[in-house]
């Protein structure tokens, strides 16, 4: 939407009632001009500057519907068409004739924005998922050949953990991608009052320092706190102190903290410093992705009493 430059066009019902109040009135206006001045100029030269009037009269009327009419539509449709098919160079229009074709642009480029961007991120997670899984496929290759040839007692019990370990890291790969996907699908909006929180998740204890409502329903909720408590165990939290704040939901925890050089990657997809200890990388884009759901905002607060990692969550 901002990027429609605000300027006052007439509303389409103006357009259309103008152009049927030409339409019925400019016959009337050369019948009654005809009569008048027939007898003055003559009747050959009423009936040639009557019909030049009519067109001039068209050429303005269809001048305006086109301006206000037909090139915006022409234009936005050639923007769905470059959009369709996937084109980099789709530039949206930037002008409409009228408030309805405003509106109407409005929402087709926020659509087309809506693609894109989603569009992206599947190429996106494509390539992380294909980069994820690539490691424990090789390691299950690698064991199943080695399986395959004599070997001692000794070693084959090692494989078949490799095995395994390689297979458990895949279905937590697995099950962090099915969780993003449905944190895309918001629950649809609700109130939730953070004491209607459990008071533990896991190990991490749930403190409410400042109560209030936060605009997710129950589960949307739910959903944020479990992923960020998991986060904060992983990292040596075991309590997770909340509190709303005007329009903003503050969370701070009690672990170690967050690194310096790995503050700007953290909301990366798959970003995780415990990969040996069997961690993806998915809870806070998790986090991020079901907030933009919502149109909310996560970022990193660098001001923690506790020493922990703190993070604010916006919601205006």
């Amino acid at each position: 939407m901002s990027r429609i430059k605000a300027k006052w066009r007439p509303p389409l019902a103006f357009v259309m009632g103008g152009t049927l109040a030409a339409v019925l009135c400019l016959p009337l206006i050369g019948i009654v001009w005809f009569r008048l001045a027939g007898n003055i100029l003559g009747w050959g030269e009423t009936g040639w500057l009557i019909f030049w009037m009519a067109v001039v009269s068209t050429g303005v009327l269809a001048f305006l519907l086109w301006r206000l009419v037909l090139r915006p539509v022409a234009r936005l449709t050639a923007y769905a068409r470059a959009v369709r098919e996937g084109r980099s160079d789709a530039t949206p229009p930037t002008h409409f004739g009228t408030p309805e074709f405003g509106a109407l642009g409005a929402s087709v480029i926020a659509m087309g924005d809506t693609l894109q961007s989603r569009a992206a991120s599947l190429r996106a997670y494509a390539d992380h998922v294909t980069h994820e899984l690539k490691s424990p496929l090789t390691s299950l290759r690698g064991a199943a050949e080695l399986l395959q040839s004599d070997l001692p007692a000794r070693d084959q019990a090692q494989l078949i953990d490799t095995i395994e370990a390689s297979a458990a890291r895949m279905q937590a790969l697995l099950t962090q991608l099915q969780r993003h996907a449905a944190a895309s699908q918001s629950s649809g909006p609700g109130q939730t009052p953070l004491q209607a929180l459990p008071a533990k998740v896991g190990d991490v204890q749930i403190v409410v320092e400042q109560d209030g409502t936060v605009p997710l329903s129950l589960s949307d909720l739910t959903v944020v706190i479990d992923q960020m408590a998991q986060n904060a165990a992983a990292h040596g939290a075991t309590r997770l102190m909340l509190a709303c704040r005007g329009p903003s939901l503050h969370i701070v925890d009690d672990g170690r903290g967050i690194g310096a050089g790995n503050a700007g990657r953290i909301f990366d997809p798959f970003f995780t410093t415990r990969r040996d200890a069997g961690g993806t990388g998915m809870g806070l884009t998790i986090v991020q992705t079901l907030l933009s759901a919502h149109g909310a905002r996560i970022r990193l607060d660098d001001q923690s009493a506790t020493g922990g990692a703190a993070f604010v969550i916006s919601f205006d």
